[in-house]
């Protein structure tokens, strides 16, 4: 009789303890809810991973990226196609996800990890709405009267 081993598990492999965010649901709370919401989620999968250096550096990342959409806010014309930025950080995130974490993902899942539900994903999302305007409006508050 011929087994299968790719359908076949271990009995010495570990059910991960861990959740994680789901690639779907890192991709829809990015385009909805900004790019701290990739950079939330994104990080805490490399710390469920054991990652911690990926970790350090998806906040690196997500900090610049988050002092460059602020500065183009403040620059581009009022008829800029806004829907480019979520677009944009989508994209980048998307690729960011695929590189690095795309395999850790799929290796979670079929080892029998849980993934967090949609609801904590969109409490992240408002979290970080919450978060980017309140930067925004305290930018705007501190130059208006210079």
């Amino acid at each position: 009789m011929i087994q299968n081993d790719t359908t076949e598990k271990s009995v010495f492999e570990e059910i991960p303890t861990e959740k994680i965010y789901s690639e779907k649901a890192i991709r829809i709370g990015t385009f909805f809810a900004g790019p701290l919401v990739a950079g939330y989620c994104i990080a805490e999968n490399f710390k469920a991973f054991n990652d911690f250096e990926k970790a350090k550096n998806t906040w690196i990342i997500t900090a610049l990226s988050m002092i460059a959409i602020i500065g183009l806010i403040f620059i581009i014309p009022d008829n800029f196609p806004s829907i480019l930025f979520p677009v944009l950080y989508s994209v980048v995130a998307s690729y960011f996800l695929k590189k690095f974490q795309e395999q850790d993902i799929l290796n979670h899942i079929q080892n029998g990890g849980e993934t967090f539900g949609g609801w904590r994903v969109t409490l992240i999302g408002l979290l970080s709405i919450i978060v980017f305007f309140g930067i925004i409006m305290s930018i705007v508050l501190l130059t208006e009267n210079v």
